[in-house]
């Protein structure tokens, strides 16, 4: 039956009791109650529907907070909202997710699943909740297990097994799929309310993928035309699935048990139930998808800050040390990065060219950002909708994804049973409903269990088959550059080839009204996005006096559906049978994603996506001209289609002794886009932790649990930078009495783990929470009276703009906002971390073209640290940590807190933090096919 979940982006405005009072009075009490009851009211009498096909032995578990139920009826969101009642199913997985972070430290094996779901295949017979043959069919039943609702689906056709994926589906997040289907056609404000998160978050895909009903079809046509048998299978497979989550629309509109957003939206009446749910249709699942990819799977860009911030060193430096200055800072293949292929093996890619051709950056002060908002009117032309507006372009056009998700693999060599054993999973947010959802899939040709994307689960995306597991993590390779086209005529025509060419125009005018679920006030804008054959123009410049815009282009656009194939094969058992079919699988995904393995035998690694190769001398850190000798080689603008480099210059490994990924470098000489590759970075706390484990042996599934669960809690620049600032401190005796006391309270957490943990479970307040709040503090304040002196404010204000200064857990994450978990992924710790190494006169390996702390001095720069140590000192918690829609000002715990954002009418408590996986997977199989 349907579900809910927690505060938001679309249903912030539904969050007092006092607000539905009125909407309470005006319901049917017989439809309230009809909404509560769950359509499914069958017995729990199935057959014991445990499969035979699981080699896992018991020791597969995985979990997916809030909940697998994500779809609720009006009844439960009115309940829920007055009450805080919970859907069954809505939030059970949440409390067990959250209480590893204090009850890992007594783990057992035996233990793992007060934690974790059990993820064998099938469902004992005493623990079957409800059966179901969805529409009366013959073909498919859906059983649900007791424990979490997760959906098996079972189908003796290979119709009726997707149909009933289709079918669960829309019955676990038929409102979150329709939600994000109008994302990813950049119409949600009309669908769902023009709250300004909302806005902004129709505008950061929209403006990455502004495609035409057109363009979606012929995403379809071209993948399946491609791929052969496999392409008419996938085409058919999402047919059947289309099928099945009509069906439930049809079936839940008459049975008026369909999700109760769609009354609060103003879709449906609660009284005559007029208004309708419109049935998905095959482009829906590519805009679904675009979306997906964009938010996960799409490394590259940033080109043209990239070009700022070398203008701004070479303008302080000159050309020549200011090139070395902005290398230094750029880390492009750093010597002391964590690497997730550690053999020594290298995989060239993206390389600084020694001759770069066809650079084309832009003249001093020339570059303006493309707008993509027009004509607004009301409430999107307020000060809040244009500063959501300015996040978004900032959140987009950068390099730094948030993709998030870890990885721990040792292979059996190092375990005490003998088999591999993996921790890993996706860090896709916190959302009500969760953007993914779990399921079990049996059928002709289909045999998995894991997380699928909400709309997208025709095939188990990420989890495992009948006796191997694999996850992915986002890798953040560079399939993605900059052109510079010259304009020609006027604005809207650039020179192709030598002829002036017009430019297409794409538009998606959305106008919204108040309604019960958000009370923002009429308004609408223009979303307008201008488009070459290079791509859609970002900027505007001009580039030695000749006026030109600025475009990017993606390998993956206009492929947003190829990658179906790759998911196709992984759920396969008679195609997946070992690593190298694995590698192989992962090989037809087109997104950027670092994919991880397991069976009882062997582990294996493989990074993929298209990556273009570039033509020679291309440097793809900047922007190049859109000319034919600075394309893709043998690029085709129609089909957006190139030479792509092999499989075999991937970062790609079998059984190397462990893996760890935590949105690290891959391996030697293999460059990503986003900045931030250095001596310091998060996956570093899962690398020391696994390094040791498997030095010492005997590692266990309860170990590799206890090394991830502990990094999930540890501060970065505590454990890594913060013996070193402290170092220098205590380099002379500290008098000052403030500054002293701030050490030893600094110390004393080091000391005690550098941990975020709660004194005991529940207890909302941080042990060591004084020495938190000073480092908290302190940290924005040390890098800038570090770094600006010698940079300049111009520079470092450049440098900032490629990679921000700190990331703690509290900090924003794009247009949904701060308590998303995620911490850690980009800041200035390398930096700060080389910089004080080398005033210590210590061993630095690629280190910063000069000293910046104190000028190099170690006194000044103790003075420097010293001073700013007292400012964070005297700062207040309620300065530190200044409230926001969640937290009172000076709420530490608070503001680190983990809030699912709801995307629907049900809403969820806080959990404490935690910097882990979303939906995650512990697997150790005893055997094998």
């Amino acid at each position: 039956m349907p579900r809910r979940t927690p505060r938001n982006v679309l249903f912030d405005k539904l969050r007092t009791p006092r607000r539905l009072t009125g909407f309470l009075k005006t319901a049917s009490v017989c439809v309230l109650i009809a909404g509560v009851l769950s359509p499914l009211t069958q017995a729990a009498a199935a057959e014991n529907a445990t499969a035979s096909n699981d080699y896992c032995g018991g020791q597969c578990s995985d979990i997916l907070p809030p909940g697998e139920n994500g779809n609720a009826t009006l009844a439960q969101i009115l309940l829920n909202q007055a009450f805080g009642t919970q859907p069954s199913h809505a939030e059970d997985q949440l409390g067990p997710y959250a209480n590893l972070a204090t009850g890992y430290s007594g783990l057992t094996d035996a233990k793992i699943n007060t934690f974790f779901n059990d993820a064998s295949f099938g469902v004992p017979s005493d623990q079957v909740a409800s059966t179901e043959k969805p529409a009366g069919r013959s073909d498919v039943t859906i059983v649900r297990d007791k424990k979490a609702g997760v959906p098996h689906i079972t189908g003796t056709t290979r119709y009726g097994t997707e149909f009933g994926a289709g079918y669960a589906a829309a019955e676990d997040r038929l409102w979150l799929m329709d939600v994000f289907r109008h994302v990813g056609r950049g119409q949600l404000t009309t669908f769902a309310g023009g709250a300004a998160a909302n806005q902004g978050l129709e505008q950061q895909f929209y403006r990455n993928a502004p495609y035409t009903e057109a363009d979606l079809q012929a995403q379809i046509d071209n993948a399946i035309a491609k791929n052969g048998a496999r392409g008419q299978q996938a085409l058919a497979d999402a047919n059947a699935y289309l099928d099945g989550i009509n069906s439930y629309i049809d079936v839940s509109d008459s049975g008026r048990y369909f999700p109760g957003e769609y009354v609060l939206t103003g879709h449906k009446d609660s009284i005559t139930n007029a208004g309708t749910i419109d049935h998905f249709k095959l482009t829906d699942l590519v805009a679904l998808g675009s979306v997906i990819g964009s938010l996960f799977g799409s490394g590259g860009g940033g080109e043209v800050n990239n070009a700022l911030s070398l203008i701004a060193a070479q303008s302080k430096y000159g050309v020549e040390q200011g090139t070395k200055v902005w290398e230094s800072f750029r880390e492009r293949n750093d010597a002391e990065a964590v690497l997730t292929v550690h053999n020594g093996e290298n995989f060239p890619y993206a390389s600084k060219p020694d001759d770069p051709q066809g650079e084309a950056l832009p003249d001093p002060g020339s570059v303006t950002q493309e707008p993509l908002v027009y004509d607004r009117t009301g409430s999107a032309a307020t000060a809040s909708a244009k500063s959501t507006s300015a996040t978004a372009a900032k959140t987009t056009l950068g390099s730094a994804r948030r993709g998030m998700s870890n990885a721990l693999v040792v292979s059996g060599k190092y375990t005490a049973g003998g088999h591999p054993i993996a921790v890993f999973g996706p860090q896709t947010g916190y959302f009500a409903p969760q953007l993914l959802m779990l399921q079990e899939i049996q059928g002709p040709g289909i045999s998995a269990r894991g997380a699928s994307f909400a709309g997208l689960s025709m095939y188990v995306e990420l989890g495992r088959g009948q006796d191997y597991s694999w996850s992915a993590t986002t890798s953040g390779q560079d399939i993605i550059d900059t052109y510079a086209v010259e304009l020609c005529q006027d604005d809207y025509h650039y020179l192709y080839h030598g002829t002036c060419t017009a430019m297409d125009k794409v538009e998606q005018k959305n106008a919204w009204k108040p309604t019960t679920a958000d009370g923002t006030a009429a308004g609408s804008y223009t979303m307008r996005v201008w488009r070459t054959k290079y791509g859609p123009v970002e900027y505007r410049a001009t580039v030695g006096g000749k006026k030109v815009a600025y475009t990017t282009l993606r390998s993956s656009y206009l492929h947003e559906a190829d990658s179906i194939i790759g998911f196709q094969m992984l759920n396969d058992p008679d195609y997946v049978k070992g690593p190298k079919d694995f590698q192989s699988a992962a090989q037809h995904i087109n997104y950027t994603f670092n994919w991880f393995y397991a069976d009882s035998q062997h582990t294996a690694y493989y990074n993929s996506g298209d990556n273009p190769v570039r033509a020679s001398g291309v440097d793809a850190e900047f922007p190049v001209w859109g000319q034919q000798a600075y394309e893709w080689r043998n690029w085709d603008p129609a089909t957006n289609t190139a030479d792509y480099t092999p499989a075999s210059a991937h970062p790609n490994s079998v059984d190397q002794d462990y893996y760890i990924s935590w949105n690290n470098k891959q391996a030697k000489d293999y460059t990503t886009a986003s900045w931030g590759d250095g001596s310091v970075h998060r996956g570093n706390l899962l690398e020391d932790r696994v390094k040791k484990l498997v030095a010492a042996g005997g590692v266990t599934r309860t170990k590799l649990v206890q090394a991830m669960a502990d990094a999930a809690l540890a501060d970065l620049r505590a454990e890594d930078v913060l013996p070193k600032l402290l170092k220098v401190v205590n380099s002379s005796p500290v008098t000052d009495s403030t500054a002293a006391g701030a050490v030893n309270k600094l110390q004393a957490w080091v000391t005690a783990g550098a941990k975020r943990t709660e004194t005991s479970a529940g207890s909302k307040t941080y042990a060591n929470a004084d020495a938190i709040r000073i480092l908290d503090a302190w940290w924005p304040l040390l890098v800038k009276a570090e770094f600006e002196p010698g940079l300049g404010s111009d520079l470092y204000g450049a440098f900032t703009d490629n990679l921000p200064v700190d990331e703690a857990p509290s900090a924003g994450h794009g247009p949904t906002g701060s308590h998303a978990g995620s911490s850690f992924q980009y800041g200035w710790w390398s930096y700060v971390d080389k910089d004080i190494r080398a005033v210590l006169g210590e061993s630095v390996q690629g280190g910063l073209a000069q000293k910046y702390c104190g000028g190099g001095s170690l006194s000044a720069c103790r003075d420097t640290l010293i001073s700013t140590l007292k400012q964070a000192a005297g700062l207040t918690a309620a300065q530190v940590y200044p409230g926001d829609d969640q937290c009172s000002a000076g709420d530490q715990w608070c503001a680190d807190s983990i809030v699912q954002r709801t995307l629907g009418g049900i809403k969820h408590g806080k959990i404490s933090w935690q910097n882990r996986p979303t939906f995650q997977q512990v697997v150790e199989y005893t055997s094998h096919r």
